[in-house]
């Protein structure tokens, strides 16, 4: 089969595959069950990761690769670490794994793209006032290891909405996928497009989209792991190496959305003295929701936020701006966000109790009852006919 055609099967192996699993996932009990942390309403079957690992399987090794292709080792590490975390995820999905079990799984998975593929963070790019390459040493596997574990888990944090998660790794493969093309090999494009293909094949499940008003399947953990590694694994191999594609600096810009929310999270917790990886509603989604947006409303404007990471980065490129302003940029950028998703809930939180002291009947200055309650208005109960 021609190349050509690999995205297109992968396309149709992920919609085949979600077809085929869904009811078996319903009768196995592989569903996502609704709790008071979740925005769903009914059990969901969680085969999306299962359907695009699959479809991207099929998609790679049914077509012919040139000469130039990748290696053998960089093929048979990318897949293995991606089975391996796919497998982790579902395992997860049916039994709720500890958080220490899946934190082991990303681990082996990162150093086997480390010490398999030879894809490792050696250097930060240029952010020397001279403009030499950051080398990171003897500590460049243990930051690769950090950096591939931040991404996985950052992505998994997005996974809370209908099409988001989905939506966001598209959008940051889209990048790397232009990147690819200009500046990099024909290797480099082997993989990209049949996973942009497999992920769009769940999206047309996962979005709110033809009529539909909440997600046929989720991704589960299988899903999010596995496209978090995705998307380090080629942040970190197209932006390395004397003949590197991407820039360091710009990748963050690639990243934004994922980064910021968790990062941004992750300090909240923090400081409220709560456990970083504590789940909670408090993401940048939940600020959409809580100030009356749709869920597609939400999944567009933060894919647009993406959107705008991936043109700054790329910008960053085109134009040769020094690494250093692009990712003190970055830093800046990443503050602003962070005030403000704190005072997005500060305001939320004003506004939540001034409405239930609305709803109570209560004088917010002075903390008296003076009006009806929302119980009292509902009832029909009369206050000033109530006995002392």
């Amino acid at each position: 089969m021609a190349p050509e055609l690999a995205p297109l099967v992968a396309l149709a192996a992920t919609i085949l595959l979600i077809v085929v699993l869904r009811p078996l996932a319903v009768y196995s009990g592989l569903v996502d069950v609704p709790s008071q942390r979740k925005s769903h309403q009914v059990p969901t079957p969680l085969v999306g990761g299962l359907a695009m690992f699959g479809g991207l399987l099929l998609g790679f090794f049914l077509s012919n690769n040139g000469p130039d292709g990748l290696s053998s080792r960089e093929v048979y590490s990318f897949f293995g670490a991606g089975l391996l975390l796919v497998a982790v995820g579902v395992t997860d999905d049916f039994l709720e794994l500890s958080p220490a079990i899946r934190f082991v799984a990303q681990i082996l998975a990162a150093l086997l793209m480390i010490f398999g593929a030879g894809i490792v963070l050696a250097d930060l790019g240029s952010m020397t006032p001279s403009g030499d390459l950051l080398q990171l040493g003897v500590v460049a596997v243990p930051f690769t290891v950090f950096a591939t574990l931040g991404i996985i888990n950052a992505l998994n944090m997005c996974d809370g909405l209908d099409g988001l998660s989905g939506s966001l790794t598209l959008t940051s493969l889209s990048g790397l996928i232009m990147v690819a093309s200009i500046w990099g090999s024909p290797a480099d494009m082997e993989l990209l497009p049949i996973l942009g293909a497999a992920i769009l094949g769940f999206l047309l499940f996962n979005l709110r989209i033809f009529g539909r008003e909440r997600a046929s399947v989720f991704m589960g953990d299988a899903g999010s792991m596995f496209l978090g590694l995705a998307l380090t694994w080629y942040a970190i191999s197209l932006s390395q190496g004397e003949a590197r594609a991407l820039r360091p600096s710009a990748a963050l810009w690639f990243l934004m959305v994922p980064i910021f929310d968790a990062v941004a999270m992750m300090l909240r917790r923090i400081l409220k003295g709560r456990s970083p990886f504590a789940a909670d509603r408090e993401h940048l989604h939940h600020v959409f929701l809580l100030a009356g947006f749709s869920v597609n409303d939400t999944v567009a404007v933060m894919t647009g936020f993406a959107s705008f990471g991936v043109f700054v980065g790329l910008a960053s490129i085109y134009f040769e701006i020094p690494e250093l302003f692009v990712a003190l940029g970055f830093l800046l950028t990443g503050i602003g966000y962070f005030w403000m998703i704190s005072h997005s809930w500060k305001v939320m939180r004003f506004l939540r109790t001034s409405i239930s002291r609305r709803q109570a009947g209560i004088d917010r200055r002075t903390g008296v009852a003076t009006g009806y309650s929302g119980v009292e208005r509902r009832f029909g109960i009369d206050r000033r006919a109530r006995k002392p």
